[in-house]
């Protein structure tokens, strides 16, 4: 062979090489911007100027200043075991997640919903969080209206307010709402989570369920509270599709999903994941969003959309990583997606 072919052939081969192991990170679209070198599981503040999240799995608050990029811890000013979510309430203060005690020999447990508890730490952060009295399955819903909560315990989803009794947050009027068994066919029996309050009137609850065959098949909901109905909105038996956060419209939920590798089974379906857009009207329409896990080594994962539906926070992490880990979070304008979209 020549040597000026083979040397083509060469460079050919290696860059092919390359571009499939290059960081959805080096070649991110105009539309999205870094926002921290770290952390996972963002929260818009109903301003939008500011975005809660926590620095890893059973670690400290943080709040970011989208403007700036300046962060300040939130949890830094008392002894804790760490947290999993953090949420902003109506009025500012915060809904953390977390176990009263912490084994490093054996982590998870304190992941567990035997284990992990809801709290409220107030905004000015002069004092440590107040406990509720509940356990909490993963992440709880809160209302961006008024002070009203809903979280998943065993196979029941349950729905309180929280009062501020002689300025000490309290949970009150808590009753359950469902359990696992009310659920529609394929969804009945499945494991819960609690996502959003639907906004509008919030008289729905989103929430997804998890389960089937493989049993990593997921299908987002919704529960009616008013008429006690539930509506499958996701509508795919060969996909996990897990939801997010909802548009502040209602009309739409962003949503985790492998759509783009349906194929994959059991463990596999949390290592293919990427952001989608479904419609919040039974249709089952999506439409992709994110594109990171086009290189099979990356994921983009745990999506909020801020109050005025203009941008959307995400986090990044690598295929394998643990569900829920992410290693930094990333802003996107969804305006400018909205006109780019089809140029991909």
């Amino acid at each position: 062979m020549k040597k000026p072919l083979f040397l083509f052939l060469f460079f050919f081969a290696y860059g092919i090489l390359f571009a499939q192991e290059k960081s959805p990170l080096d070649d991110l679209p105009d539309y999205i911007t870094p926002l921290t070198h770290f952390g996972q599981r963002a929260d818009w503040s109903h301003d939008g100027e500011r975005v809660l999240f926590i620095e890893k799995t059973f670690g400290d608050v943080f709040e970011v200043e989208v403007a700036t990029g300046t962060i300040r811890p939130m949890t830094h000013h008392f002894f804790h075991e760490g947290f999993v979510r953090a949420l902003y309430l109506s009025n500012g203060d915060i809904l953390l997640s977390g176990a009263k005690n912490f084994n490093s020999e054996d982590p998870w447990k304190s992941r567990d919903a035997r284990n992990t508890e809801l709290w409220v730490l107030k905004k000015d952060l002069n004092s440590p969080p107040t406990p509720l009295g509940v356990h909490c399955k993963e992440g709880p819903a809160v209302s961006r209206k008024e002070l009203k909560i809903a979280w998943a315990l065993g196979s029941t989803i349950y729905k309180g307010e929280i009062d501020y009794e002689n300025g000490k947050p309290k949970l009150k009027n808590w009753k359950p709402l469902f359990t696992s068994g009310d659920l529609p066919s394929p969804a009945k029996g499945w494991d819960l989570e609690t996502q959003n309050f639907r906004p509008g009137n919030e008289n729905e609850l989103i929430f997804y369920a998890f389960g089937g065959q493989f049993g990593f098949q997921a299908e987002v909901l919704g529960y009616d509270m008013e008429k006690k109905e539930f509506v499958n909105y996701s509508i795919s038996e060969k996909t996990y599709d897990e939801a997010e956060g909802t548009f502040p419209d209602g009309l739409s939920i962003l949503v985790e999903s492998n759509r783009h590798r349906p194929s994959h089974k059991g463990m596999k379906e949390f290592l293919t994941l990427d952001i989608y857009k479904l419609k919040l009207d039974a249709s089952g329409e999506m439409e992709r969003i994110t594109y990171f896990n086009d290189n099979p080594e990356y994921k983009a994962s745990n999506p909020v959309v801020s109050d005025d539906g203009r941008y959307m926070v995400f986090q990044h992490a690598h295929a394998e990583d643990p569900a829920g880990k992410g290693r930094g979070l990333l802003l996107l304008d969804l305006k400018a997606w909205e006109k780019k979209k089809g140029k991909r």
